[in-house]
């Protein structure tokens, strides 16, 4: 018999490809633009700006205001790793604080209102993952429920007057020091290393980027992509939570007026402006993190250069755009 043999018809030649330079460009401006831009800044300021290289100016000034963004802006770039978007989170931060505050003057101690404070911005958390996962509702829908109605329940708690108070312990969050270093600064840099790990080194951020980068084929990969997202809604409400109490203790009062309002606009901008896709299925924590010391020194130096603040805003949002552009430009 005949031995029958197969071949395979010559494969066409393939010509080689010449490497764009205009992706190349986008590439490398989308990884370390955030970072270039932190470094031309303060090169700027060290040579224009008075007293700018002092630790007061640095850690006091830069890094803590920058803080309450950055550790808000770290959960906010939790949900868009798995292709979602958290509007509500000025709104929790407002319902915490009220939280946190009544608590307080109900004569509870400050550990058990941290606690419930913590807790009820984790129950939105909560409340917005179930309308994403379990009722298929499209995030920016579903946050932007919480983000109307939430306003409206921390004003309906306190009769939207301001709350005031004075404990030393509740307000060690906003107001306290450790080694020196204020405590909002320390929250910023022990949640940036709890989340860089978990993504690094840990089974759920193996899921989380999978959840976000293909959510069908982790499915049948076995991965629960609904719990995966639940957490990622839970844990960006719970930061969130914390920021309100720190924003208040250093205030001293609980506005639920003016408490996180705008505060999801500079979160979505620090994570865009660090390279991180919005479309999920990345996350870059140091990224982000550089995203949001950026754009609050970029505001604090043209401010300090005598600009109008609006101009500062402004010149801010060109910076998004030129963002978001080169993520386009770098697909």
């Amino acid at each position: 018999m005949a031995e029958v043999t197969t071949s395979r018809p010559p494969e066409p030649a393939v010509p080689p490809t010449r490497p764009s330079r205009g992706r190349s460009w986008a590439g490398v401006a989308r990884e370390y633009g955030a970072g270039i831009l932190l470094v031309l800044l303060f090169a700027f300021n060290v040579a224009f700006t008075p007293n700018f290289l002092t630790v007061q100016s640095l850690v006091d000034v830069q890094l803590r205001q920058a803080a309450p963004v950055a550790i808000v802006a770290l959960g906010m770039a939790l949900v868009i790793a798995v292709a979602g978007i958290d509007l509500s989170v000025g709104s929790v931060m407002a319902i915490a604080g009220q939280v946190g505050a009544l608590m307080l003057l109900a004569g509870a101690g400050p550990a058990v209102a941290v606690l419930l404070a913590v807790l009820a911005a984790a129950v939105c958390g909560l409340a917005n993952g179930t309308l994403v996962v379990r009722f298929a509702v499209q995030p920016i829908i579903a946050t932007l429920i919480l983000f109307i109605a939430g306003r409206g329940i921390a004003q309906l708690l306190s009769g939207g007057q301001l709350i005031g108070f004075r404990d030393p312990s509740f307000q060690f969050l906003g107001l306290g020091r450790i080694a020196g270093i204020p405590m909002p600064v320390v929250l910023m840099a022990v949640v940036a290393a709890a989340l860089w790990f978990v993504v690094r080194y840990t089974a759920y951020g193996r899921t989380l980027l999978a959840t976000g980068g293909n959510p069908a084929a982790a499915r049948l990969a076995g991965v629960r992509t609904g719990r995966v997202r639940m957490a990622a809604y839970v844990t960006c409400s719970t930061l969130a939570g914390l920021v309100g109490l720190v924003v208040i203790g250093i205030t001293s009062a609980s506005d639920a007026n003016n408490v996180g309002l705008g505060v999801e606009l500079d979160a979505i901008a620090a994570v865009a402006v660090s390279g991180t896709p919005l479309t999920g299925g990345r996350i870059s924590v140091i990224g982000t993190l550089v995203g949001a010391v950026m754009l609050r020194l970029l505001q604090n130096t043209l401010v300090a250069q005598g600009a109008p603040r609006e101009i500062a805003q402004i010149v801010t949002g060109v910076v998004i755009v030129i963002a978001l552009f080169v993520q386009l430009r770098s697909r």
